[in-house]
């Protein structure tokens, strides 16, 4: 499984540099390289840190988030986010490098940088609350689901999701690409829905998460939704 989780990560490097410095057209880009450690090498630490606290969400965490088992509008939904999500750098190198659209000062970049590292930490809290946060939207009665209502599940329903409108606001930020943020109004509503569709499949298989969602108000952002 370490194996797997660093051939992975060494994957998402190349993949990450081909999104990046292709449609940038240089490798004189020391944002980008500076994004890519940041984000391979916190994700690996993460990974290890699974590997040797709890090896079986780890390796829920290494299935692929487009698989056969799931409903197809999860399926159609994750698909979608993903193709958007790799487009989205593509957009991000053209704007910040090749055309210069937008310019995005030191202190943003830096801010990006610290929005970043608070998605990451974010996640970790909630990978360490949720032995259950796999990668697929499913009821694992295998694995004795139970509903999470502590750590950041005390706060929203879905923290994951939270966290990553951290990361996907911290990214342009970071690389330099202020149209970059754009991205957000098409992700949020993207997240929204799976969020939506999560509960729909918790609701009507886990027992108590009914009184969990009545209890804990919020979804994604506290006060608002």
């Amino acid at each position: 499984m370490l194996a797997k989780m660093i051939v992975r990560s060494l994957l998402g490097a190349v993949l990450l540099g081909l999104v990046l410095f292709l449609p940038a057209g240089t490798l004189a880009w020391p944002e980008a390289w500076l994004f890519i450690a940041l984000f391979i090498g916190l994700g690996g630490a993460t990974g290890v840190w699974l590997w040797k606290t709890d090896p079986d969400l780890l390796a829920e965490r290494l299935k692929s988030p487009v698989d056969a088992s799931q409903r197809p509008r999860d399926r159609v939904l994750m698909a979608t986010i993903l193709l958007l999500f790799w487009s989205w750098f593509i957009f991000m190198a053209l704007d910040a490098r090749r055309f210069g659209w937008s310019t995005a000062p030191v202190w943003a970049e830096a801010l990006g940088a610290v929005l970043i590292v608070v998605a990451f930490a974010g996640w970790a809290q909630v990978l360490r609350a949720n032995h259950f946060a796999a990668v697929t939207v499913r009821v694992q009665a295998e694995r004795h689901q139970t509903v999470i209502t502590t750590g950041p599940y005390a706060v929203v329903r879905h923290p994951m999701y939270a966290y990553a409108l951290l990361f996907m606001a911290g990214t342009p930020l970071m690389l330099g690409s202020l149209w970059g943020l754009a991205g957000l109004a098409l992700f949020i509503p993207l997240l929204a829905a799976r969020a939506l569709g999560e509960e729909a499949i918790l609701i009507d298989g886990l027992s108590g998460y009914r009184a969990y969602a009545g209890k804990v108000r919020f979804r994604l952002l506290p006060g608002l939704w």
